[in-house]
């Protein structure tokens, strides 16, 4: 009896090896291209909880340099998964006609206009270089509403294509000549701390926006729904996580050394960006409703009058995410 018994407990440790190698090989590897900052709050979490791991997914976070690179490589297939300011998915489907649909929402980008220190007044603004990521996306759109509000229109000055948040912030403090950027944390509040001006948030200008998201090809989010369900709610799961009170120490540590900043630095950007995030990633229906009409204000597009919504969503796997949790 004892050498059954102990030969049925072999048995069942060798196979609870081999269903752990096998669920370790079967992680199902994605590549999700985001733009570094405070936006990741979510995918910063589940990567340190293990919370994609735990649902068979290898999850690799890339830094884009700036949006060509996040759209143009979401289209090639060199990543699976974009996470930005989803006006750059609807730019994709009305000037590429890449076929894709937004899945998620996020944030509400946390964005700041930031100016160089003799910038005293909108008026100032005349005649000088504002620093963009890409000329007729996302935040640009931002800074030009912001400005056309204030009575200075886009002919008024001049954008230049810089990058992402980071390579503003850095061209901003380099170069004296770049008036003002579209910031968030935590470049927004390293550009203060260095000696730039804030003049205010964007969202409380224009009113509600839905500014980071996640989108993926059609064909890609069709053909592997399960995975897709799967990655909504390790990052459901992580959102909820990293905005718990309980945990903002370790969340904090998380940050500093994803973004390699100062704890400090971490701490305060985490706080200032607290309240932009939605519960559970939810997409933010007016917000984005606004985005659309901002694109067509600034741009022209669509005549003048933003189109329905929903050709550029489909939440069918965000429901089935938060429904199974």
């Amino acid at each position: 009896m004892i050498r059954s018994t102990r030969r049925q407990t072999l048995i069942g440790a060798a196979a609870t090896t081999v269903a752990g190698m096998t669920g370790a090989s079967a992680q199902t590897p994605l590549k999700v291209i985001v733009f570094p900052g405070m936006s990741n709050l979510a995918q910063f979490a589940a990567l340190a909880q293990g919370f994609y791991t735990k649902r068979g997914l290898a999850v690799e976070l890339v830094y884009t340099p700036n949006s060509t690179e996040l759209r143009d490589g979401l289209a090639a297939g060199r990543y699976q998964i974009a996470h930005a300011g989803v006006d750059n998915a609807v730019a994709q489907v009305e000037t590429a006609k890449v076929d894709l649909f937004i899945f998620m929402g996020g944030n509400n980008g946390f964005n700041n206009l930031i100016v160089q220190p003799e910038i005293r007044s909108y008026e100032d603004f005349r005649g000088k270089v504002m620093a963009v990521d890409a000329v007729d996306t996302a935040f640009a759109l931002l800074l030009y509403k912001m400005l056309d509000l204030k009575g200075i229109k886009r002919s008024e000055y001049e954008v230049k294509p810089v990058g992402g948040s980071l390579s503003r912030y850095q061209a901003m403090i380099k170069d004296k000549t770049y008036a003002a950027s579209m910031l968030n944390p935590p470049f927004s509040l390293q550009a203060l701390h260095g000696g730039l001006k804030d003049f205010g948030s964007a969202v409380s200008v224009i009113g509600p926006y839905q500014s980071d998201g996640g989108w993926v090809l059609r064909s890609w989010g069709q053909a592997n729904g399960d995975v897709l369900t799967r990655y909504i709610q390790a990052n459901i799961e992580g959102i909820r996580w990293a905005l718990n009170p309980a945990n903002k120490a370790a969340m904090v540590s998380v940050l500093a050394e994803r973004l390699k900043l100062a704890n400090e630095v971490a701490a305060e950007s985490f706080t200032f960006s607290q309240n932009g995030f939605a519960a559970d990633s939810k997409f933010d229906l007016d917000g984005f409703k606004n985005s659309l009409k901002l694109r067509a204000e600034m741009l022209g597009t669509w005549g003048g009058t933003p189109p329905a919504p929903d050709k550029y969503l489909d939440f069918t796997y965000y429901q089935r995410a938060l429904a199974s949790m």
